[in-house]
């Protein structure tokens, strides 16, 4: 008997897919490298590193070489975390920013060499590789090489976000950015072939290598020289320093459940606060798309951000712990402050007493991986360097410099993260579903929000993916997506929410992916949905 509702659907009218190996993402082209990989043997981690690295190419706009990534992985025995986000240059303090950029500068700048720490998603790459991986580190690359040479026709979504790019003076006037990203002194058109002729140089390199060429080869070189050349302080040595790290993910009951995320320094926890709180409330007695269910899972989605974005930093620089902020009682305390009758604006409590990409794989041997990678704004940093099709991330602008913030700038320390990958397994600590939501703080939003439509609803995982949306923004700001009702907007108003009804879903409400295991992966195998925000693909056999 299924577990969902496969009757319930919202406007895109899609079908979501039936497969035993599968792969979503938001581009055909990268869903197909990742499933060329499993149909020549390879398992689901073969085919995340395929597909993400194909993704750097048709969606340089959301992510790149120069990105950071976070990945949770069933292996078909136990959950597994890697947090390949960046650490800071060793030059990089309070005081270097200030004596730069003035004293009254509040965080490292958006864009420049500045804005950027080491790169952490080729190592993912290769960490995932070496550790789980069936076939040759090279033959992942292989189909992000040849895109690479030959090129790409740029997507509808892709190439709207490209255009916008292109009117940022900041981004457009770093060196190295036109000559990469903008061919006939403008962004592609949609339609318009593509290519990144030096990234095809670049993977070669990262594939004959492991990804050592990045870090501690010809790239890391060409990277520090261009540093130093260009003002910043991100050096050989910072490179060669660099390692992910393999973590245990932390994890928050709901409902029969188990909802898992990366442990800071990202921002994962904050669908864990949110299930927590809203576990507290009969929601599946509310109406799916009504006023009461909404404005529950807005509050408590609200009472996490106002924690999460006082608290969370770097596990050694945070003054309380996660296992503090997910402690039992305290969410049921912070239950209490939601009243069903308005919106609030919360601040955080006192736990102590006394532009991303993401991608989804799964086989028929019952492995399943939730990966995710980003530029952070856009393209990042805007530091590109052409020869190499190497764009950076700026992740570093999410660093403070205020010394009483957890979050404060120091050398080889890893900045508070946005992106955030997922996975739920059941009571027992069965895999159940890998899935993500792009797009900044709409992630833990999303995450929350597509659980709940599938765990207390029933809602199949197209279904919960084509739902609208809302977005919490700060106070009691909230965007809505055009598709929701209007008479829930309207009753949402009434309860003291500043409602805004935007028309760009992609630029505000995210997109997701989403592998549901369905039974035994060799016989029943998986449902899988990925969404029409960005034009997602779920492919399988």
């Amino acid at each position: 008997m299924s577990v969902f509702d496969y009757t319930a659907g919202y406007a895109s009218q899609r079908l979501p897919l039936f497969a035993r190996n599968v792969v979503a993402t938001s581009h055909p082209l990268a869903a197909q490298a990742g499933l060329r990989m499993l149909a020549a043997g390879g398992n689901a981690v073969d085919a995340a590193v395929a597909t993400a690295a194909v993704m750097t190419l048709v969606e340089p706009c959301s992510n790149g070489l120069g990105s950071d990534a976070f990945c949770i992985l069933w292996d078909g025995r136990e959950l597994h975390g890697l947090n390949a986000s960046g650490r800071a240059p060793q030059a990089w303090t309070p005081d270097y920013f200030h004596r730069k950029y003035g004293g009254d500068a509040k965080t490292p700048p958006v864009r420049g060499w500045d804005s950027v720490t080491v790169p952490g998603a080729v190592a993912s790459w290769g960490a995932l590789s070496e550790r789980f991986g069936k076939l040759p580190f090279a033959d992942l690359l292989a189909p992000a090489i040849e895109v690479a040479e030959r090129g790409y026709a740029v997507p509808v979504v892709v190439g709207q976000k490209w255009a916008a790019a292109a009117q940022v003076e900041a981004l457009v006037a770093q060196p190295g950015f036109a000559a990469a990203f903008l061919p006939h002194g403008r962004a592609p058109q949609v339609g318009e072939l593509f290519r990144l002729p030096g990234a095809a140089r670049a993977l070669r390199a990262i594939a004959a290598t492991r990804g050592a060429a990045f870090y501690g080869g010809e790239i890391a070189e060409a990277l520090a020289r261009q540093a130093r050349g260009q003002g910043g302080v991100l050096t050989a040595d910072d490179f060669a320093a660099y390692r992910p790290e393999w973590v245990v993910p932390i994890a928050q009951a709901y409902r029969g459940h188990a909802l898992h995320e990366i442990p800071p320094n990202g921002q994962g926890i904050a669908a864990l606060i949110a299930a927590g709180i809203l576990a507290h409330f009969d929601v599946a007695s509310l109406p799916v798309d009504g006023v009461a269910s909404q404005h529950l899972q807005i509050e408590a989605m609200k009472l996490a951000f106002a924690d999460v974005y006082r608290y969370v930093a770097e596990p050694g620089s945070m003054e309380v712990s996660a296992e503090q902020l997910l402690a039992g009682s305290y969410l049921a305390e912070r239950a209490k402050l939601i009243d069903p009758r308005r919106a609030q604006d919360f601040g955080a409590g006192n736990p102590v007493k006394g532009g991303t990409i993401y991608l989804t794989t799964a086989d028929e041997a019952g492995m399943m991986v939730s990966f995710i990678q980003s530029n952070y704004m856009g393209f990042g940093s805007g530091v590109v360097l052409p020869e190499w099709g190497l764009s950076l991330q700026n992740r570093g602008h999410a660093f403070s410099l205020d010394a009483r913030s957890p979050n404060v700038v120091a050398p080889g320390k890893r900045p508070f993260h946005t992106i955030i990958p997922a996975f739920l397994t059941d009571a027992n600590g069965a895999p159940r579903m890998s899935f993500g939501v792009m797009g900044a703080n709409m992630q833990p939003q999303g995450h929350l929000q597509t659980l709940v439509r599938m765990v207390d609803y029933g809602q199949n995982p197209q279904a919960a993916c084509d739902a609208p949306r809302w977005r919490y923004n700060a106070g009691l700001e909230i965007n809505v997506e055009a598709g929701m009702d209007p008479a829930t907007v309207q009753g949402l108003a009434a309860l003291g929410h500043r409602m805004e009804v935007i028309q760009d879903s992609y630029q505000d409400f995210g997109a997701g992916q989403f592998i549901w295991r369905l039974g035994d992966p060799a016989v029943e195998g998986y449902v899988a949905a990925s969404d029409p925000r960005r034009d997602g693909q779920a492919v399988g056999f």
